[in-house]
């Protein structure tokens, strides 16, 4: 089945507005800048869908950053207000009291709590600026789990969490976005490995056995398969105790 990016830009464009009327009407889009594709075409959208006066990117570098001019370039290309907002400080003095209460910490701690620590400053420009929070997540990522819990996983609407990376890609495309934007290679923003490093498969491989159900390596399958499994909670509301009270 062909995907036609020019109709699928349009309807989300509609989604957004309509989101906007009954969720927020006047309110701004506020939205975390990396450079990436993802956060570019979010952005991108949001501006087409209720004018760049109404969206707001913030760039939060944990420190020196190698790559911010991108996200530097990409607010200036969409001509939208910024805020950089340098989180060293927080994640310095939260690792500073976790290490002086727990001794070591996982590499899991130290990788997940600077984009736990964006999410909070995302939120806290959003309340500030009359906002609403964009999730930025693509299919393909939270297939396999590849965002942080309650960091770049959560937000209050979110335009691509339905489309595959090559399908985000494309809509970047018929958005006119340079291909800096679009075709940047994807890091975590953790340990300044790529995405496709990390996960052990690129992503058109993962984009094809998402939409049709091939994948011609079994062991890559297999992989796909367990990630899937084993990060499906990522993706589900918080169980709650289902209690109903006797009013017998």
């Amino acid at each position: 089945m062909s995907f036609n990016a020019e109709k699928v830009k349009n309807d989300i464009i509609e989604w957004i507005k309509s989101w906007f009327e009954q969720n927020g009407a006047g309110c701004n889009a506020v939205i975390g800048i990396s450079g990436g594709k993802d956060s570019s075409v979010a952005a991108a959208l949001c501006v087409e869908a209720l004018g760049r006066s109404r969206v707001i990117g913030v760039l939060m570098p944990n420190g020196v950053q190698h790559d911010i001019d991108v996200a530097e370039k990409l607010v200036k290309t969409l001509n939208i207000k910024s805020y950089t907002i340098n989180i060293k400080g927080a994640y310095d003095a939260e690792i500073e009291q976790l290490t002086s209460q727990l001794g070591e910490l996982t590499s899991q701690t130290t990788q997940n709590l600077p984009p736990r620590l964006r999410m909070a400053t995302l939120y806290a420009v959003s309340q500030s600026c009359n906002g609403r929070v964009v999730n930025t997540c693509n299919l393909s990522e939270d297939w396999v789990g590849y965002s942080t819990r309650y960091g770049d996983s959560v937000g209050d609407f979110s335009p691509l969490s339905n489309l595959t990376v090559n399908e985000v890609k494309q809509i970047g495309r018929i958005l006119g976005l340079p291909s800096e934007f679009v075709d940047k290679v994807p890091i975590d923003g953790l340990c300044g490995k790529t995405d496709e490093d990390n996960l052990g498969f690129t992503y058109a491989v993962l984009d094809k056995y998402i939409r049709t159900g091939i994948c011609e390596d079994e062991e890559i399958r297999k992989k796909i398969d367990r990630m899937h499994r084993i990060n499906l909670f990522k993706l589900q509301l918080m169980p709650s105790f289902p209690y109903f009270p006797d009013n017998n």
